[in-house]
Protein backbone atom coordinates (compact mmCIF):
# COMPACT_ATOMS: atom_id res chain seq x y z
CA UNK A 1 0.00 0.00 0.00
CA UNK A 2 1.28 3.49 -0.81
CA UNK A 3 1.90 5.65 2.23
CA UNK A 4 -0.91 8.22 2.25
CA UNK A 5 0.47 10.15 5.21
CA UNK A 6 0.06 13.85 4.38
CA UNK A 7 3.27 15.32 2.99
CA UNK A 8 4.43 18.79 1.98
CA UNK A 9 6.63 19.12 -1.10
CA UNK A 10 8.85 22.20 -1.08
CA UNK A 11 10.31 24.08 -4.03
CA UNK A 12 11.65 27.57 -4.70
CA UNK A 13 8.44 28.83 -6.30
CA UNK A 14 5.72 26.54 -4.96
CA UNK A 15 4.82 24.51 -1.92
CA UNK A 16 2.47 21.56 -2.39
CA UNK A 17 0.57 21.06 0.85
CA UNK A 18 -2.27 18.67 1.69
CA UNK A 19 -5.51 20.16 0.37
CA UNK A 20 -7.76 21.37 3.17
CA UNK A 21 -11.00 23.28 3.52
CA UNK A 22 -8.96 26.25 4.76
CA UNK A 23 -7.72 26.75 1.18
CA UNK A 24 -11.23 27.55 -0.08
CA UNK A 25 -10.94 31.34 0.18
CA UNK A 26 -7.67 31.49 -1.75
CA UNK A 27 -8.86 29.03 -4.37
CA UNK A 28 -12.12 30.93 -4.83
CA UNK A 29 -10.04 33.92 -5.96
CA UNK A 30 -8.64 31.97 -8.93
CA UNK A 31 -10.99 29.04 -9.60
CA UNK A 32 -14.09 30.79 -10.93
CA UNK A 33 -12.68 31.27 -14.43
CA UNK A 34 -14.64 29.35 -17.10
CA UNK A 35 -11.63 28.87 -19.40
CA UNK A 36 -9.93 26.73 -16.75
CA UNK A 37 -12.65 24.09 -17.04
CA UNK A 38 -13.35 24.19 -20.77
CA UNK A 39 -11.92 20.73 -21.52
CA UNK A 40 -12.31 19.00 -18.16
CA UNK A 41 -14.88 16.87 -16.42
CA UNK A 42 -14.64 19.29 -13.52
CA UNK A 43 -16.87 22.35 -13.66
CA UNK A 44 -16.30 25.05 -11.04
CA UNK A 45 -18.61 27.92 -11.70
CA UNK A 46 -19.65 28.77 -8.16
CA UNK A 47 -18.45 28.55 -4.57
CA UNK A 48 -20.74 25.55 -4.13
CA UNK A 49 -18.95 23.79 -7.00
CA UNK A 50 -15.60 24.57 -5.36
CA UNK A 51 -16.82 23.18 -2.05
CA UNK A 52 -17.94 19.99 -3.78
CA UNK A 53 -14.55 19.72 -5.53
CA UNK A 54 -12.69 19.99 -2.22
CA UNK A 55 -15.01 17.55 -0.44
CA UNK A 56 -14.65 14.97 -3.24
CA UNK A 57 -10.86 15.27 -3.13
CA UNK A 58 -10.83 14.82 0.65
CA UNK A 59 -13.16 11.82 0.42
CA UNK A 60 -10.88 10.15 -2.12
CA UNK A 61 -7.93 10.69 0.17
CA UNK A 62 -9.87 9.15 3.04
CA UNK A 63 -10.67 6.17 0.79
CA UNK A 64 -6.97 5.69 0.00
CA UNK A 65 -7.21 6.38 -3.73
CA UNK A 66 -5.78 9.92 -3.95
CA UNK A 67 -3.44 12.46 -2.37
CA UNK A 68 -4.77 15.95 -3.18
CA UNK A 69 -2.58 19.02 -2.80
CA UNK A 70 -3.13 22.75 -2.74
CA UNK A 71 -0.48 24.53 -4.83
CA UNK A 72 0.83 27.50 -2.87
CA UNK A 73 2.84 30.40 -4.25
CA UNK A 74 5.92 30.51 -2.01
CA UNK A 75 6.28 34.29 -2.08
CA UNK A 76 2.73 35.04 -0.91
CA UNK A 77 1.70 31.81 0.82
CA UNK A 78 -1.59 31.87 -1.12
CA UNK A 79 -3.17 28.81 -2.71
CA UNK A 80 -3.12 29.37 -6.49
CA UNK A 81 -4.39 25.97 -7.69
CA UNK A 82 -4.53 22.28 -6.94
CA UNK A 83 -3.18 18.94 -8.13
CA UNK A 84 -3.18 15.35 -6.92
CA UNK A 85 -1.86 11.83 -7.07
CA UNK A 86 -4.81 9.66 -8.07
CA UNK A 87 -5.82 6.20 -9.33
CA UNK A 88 -3.14 4.83 -7.05
CA UNK A 89 -2.26 1.17 -7.68
CA UNK A 90 0.12 0.03 -4.95
CA UNK A 91 0.35 -3.55 -6.21
CA UNK A 92 1.65 -2.42 -9.59
CA UNK A 93 3.48 0.63 -8.18
CA UNK A 94 1.84 3.14 -10.46
CA UNK A 95 -0.28 6.23 -10.07
CA UNK A 96 -1.68 9.12 -12.06
CA UNK A 97 -0.84 12.80 -11.68
CA UNK A 98 -3.88 14.83 -12.59
CA UNK A 99 -6.67 17.17 -11.56
CA UNK A 100 -3.99 19.84 -11.97
CA UNK A 101 -4.92 23.47 -12.43
CA UNK A 102 -3.58 26.93 -11.66
CA UNK A 103 -5.24 30.32 -11.79
CA UNK A 104 -4.79 31.84 -15.24
CA UNK A 105 -2.40 34.53 -14.01
CA UNK A 106 0.02 31.77 -12.95
CA UNK A 107 0.20 30.02 -16.31
CA UNK A 108 3.39 30.00 -18.42
CA UNK A 109 5.61 30.63 -15.42
CA UNK A 110 7.71 28.39 -13.17
CA UNK A 111 4.85 27.12 -10.99
CA UNK A 112 3.58 24.15 -13.01
CA UNK A 113 7.06 22.97 -14.02
CA UNK A 114 8.26 22.96 -10.43
CA UNK A 115 5.08 21.35 -9.09
CA UNK A 116 5.44 18.46 -11.53
CA UNK A 117 9.14 18.10 -10.73
CA UNK A 118 8.32 17.85 -7.02
CA UNK A 119 5.52 15.33 -7.58
CA UNK A 120 7.48 13.13 -9.96
CA UNK A 121 10.48 13.11 -7.63
CA UNK A 122 8.24 12.06 -4.73
CA UNK A 123 6.52 9.37 -6.81
CA UNK A 124 9.69 7.76 -8.15
CA UNK A 125 12.17 8.43 -5.34
CA UNK A 126 10.02 8.17 -2.20
CA UNK A 127 7.00 6.09 -3.19
CA UNK A 128 8.90 3.63 -5.37
CA UNK A 129 6.72 4.00 -8.46
CA UNK A 130 7.71 2.24 -11.65
CA UNK A 131 5.22 4.21 -13.74
CA UNK A 132 3.50 7.60 -13.51
CA UNK A 133 0.56 8.28 -15.79
CA UNK A 134 -1.18 11.35 -17.17
CA UNK A 135 -4.35 11.65 -19.24
CA UNK A 136 -5.70 14.61 -21.12
CA UNK A 137 -8.97 15.23 -22.96
CA UNK A 138 -8.02 14.96 -26.67
CA UNK A 139 -9.06 18.50 -27.78
CA UNK A 140 -7.17 20.11 -24.87
CA UNK A 141 -4.08 21.17 -26.82
CA UNK A 142 -2.73 23.39 -24.04
CA UNK A 143 -2.60 20.56 -21.51
CA UNK A 144 -1.33 18.05 -24.05
CA UNK A 145 1.56 20.37 -24.88
CA UNK A 146 2.27 20.86 -21.17
CA UNK A 147 2.39 17.11 -20.48
CA UNK A 148 4.61 16.46 -23.49
CA UNK A 149 6.97 19.22 -22.29
CA UNK A 150 7.43 17.29 -19.05
CA UNK A 151 8.99 14.46 -21.02
CA UNK A 152 6.02 12.08 -20.83
CA UNK A 153 5.52 9.67 -23.74
CA UNK A 154 2.17 9.61 -25.54
CA UNK A 155 0.82 6.05 -25.53
CA UNK A 156 -2.43 6.39 -27.42
CA UNK A 157 -6.02 7.57 -27.32
CA UNK A 158 -8.90 5.75 -25.68
CA UNK A 159 -11.79 6.83 -27.87
CA UNK A 160 -15.19 7.56 -26.29
CA UNK A 161 -13.92 6.07 -23.05
CA UNK A 162 -15.99 8.32 -20.79
CA UNK A 163 -19.28 10.17 -20.92
CA UNK A 164 -19.23 13.65 -19.42
CA UNK A 165 -22.14 14.82 -17.24
CA UNK A 166 -23.37 16.95 -20.17
CA UNK A 167 -23.40 13.90 -22.48
CA UNK A 168 -20.16 14.60 -24.37
CA UNK A 169 -18.20 11.52 -25.40
CA UNK A 170 -14.61 11.99 -24.26
CA UNK A 171 -11.46 10.71 -25.93
CA UNK A 172 -8.57 10.53 -23.44
CA UNK A 173 -4.95 10.78 -24.56
CA UNK A 174 -2.74 8.67 -22.27
CA UNK A 175 0.88 9.46 -21.39
CA UNK A 176 3.44 7.94 -19.05
CA UNK A 177 6.89 8.32 -17.57
CA UNK A 178 8.71 5.14 -16.52
CA UNK A 179 11.18 4.73 -13.67
CA UNK A 180 14.06 4.16 -16.10
CA UNK A 181 13.18 7.39 -17.91
CA UNK A 182 12.97 9.47 -14.76
CA UNK A 183 16.65 10.56 -14.50
CA UNK A 184 16.53 12.09 -17.99
CA UNK A 185 13.12 13.62 -17.38
CA UNK A 186 14.35 15.09 -14.11
CA UNK A 187 17.33 16.69 -15.80
CA UNK A 188 15.10 18.17 -18.50
CA UNK A 189 12.69 19.63 -15.95
CA UNK A 190 15.54 21.10 -13.91
CA UNK A 191 16.89 22.77 -17.06
CA UNK A 192 13.44 24.15 -17.95
CA UNK A 193 13.02 25.45 -14.42
CA UNK A 194 16.42 27.15 -14.48
CA UNK A 195 15.48 28.87 -17.76
CA UNK A 196 12.27 30.35 -16.31
CA UNK A 197 12.22 33.96 -15.33
CA UNK A 198 11.67 34.35 -11.57
CA UNK A 199 8.09 33.41 -10.69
Amino acid sequence: MFDLTPVTLEGRHVRLVPLDREHRADLARVALEPDLWRWTLTRIGSLEDLDAYIETALARHAAGTAMPFATLERSSGRAIGSTRFANMDAQNRRLEIGWSWLGLEYHCRAFNTEAKLLMLAHAFERMGCVRVEFRVNEPNRRSRTAVARLGAKEEGILRHSQIAPDGRLLDWVHYSILRDEWPGVRLGLEQKLAAHAPA
